[in-house]
């Protein structure tokens, strides 16, 4: 797995995004290459603004209890996997916007690095080490990525 905490594995997964272009196609899924890039940013969301509501504690609990070994484990995600509902992007979004904010995300989360995640709180889950936010960070991206053939 890349480590999103590695310069050059960020540039490699920040250059599969610029291979992407308005009118690629997903090899499976319904979101359309703007939406996945939305999509993509809302983990980034979570952590850098306060645009989500934290769910209360039963909520995070049931979260952690049926989701986080999913999320922050090693198996990848299986196409066509159901996902939270702030994830779900409807809506057409632009282009260019969300790739360079995703870009900016990458570059942000590599900038301030592990220690800065360190046992961090994760919106949902509670406390991450630096491998539960590197693989949260990498496996979602690389599975979108990988979507639209990049």
């Amino acid at each position: 797995m890349k480590n999103m905490f590695d310069l050059k594995d960020c540039t490699e997964v920040i250059n599969r995004i610029n291979q992407l272009t308005p009118d690629a196609k997903n090899l499976w899924g319904k979101m359309s290459v703007d939406q996945m890039l939305a999509h993509c940013n809302v983990p980034y969301g979570y952590i850098y603004t306060d645009k989500y509501q934290k769910p209360n504690a039963f909520k995070k609990f049931m979260i952690t209890l049926f989701a986080k070994k999913m999320v922050v484990g090693n198996k990848p995600y299986p196409k066509n996997s159901r996902t939270a509902p702030e994830f779900i992007i409807t809506d057409k979004k632009h282009f260019e916007k969300e790739k360079t904010l995703l870009i900016d995300n990458i570059k942000r989360t590599q900038n301030l690095g592990e220690t800065h995640f360190k046992n961090r709180e994760s919106h949902s889950f509670g406390p991450l080490s630096v491998q539960e936010w590197n693989t949260m960070f990498y496996k979602h991206l690389d599975h979108h990525l990988k979507q639209f053939n990049v």
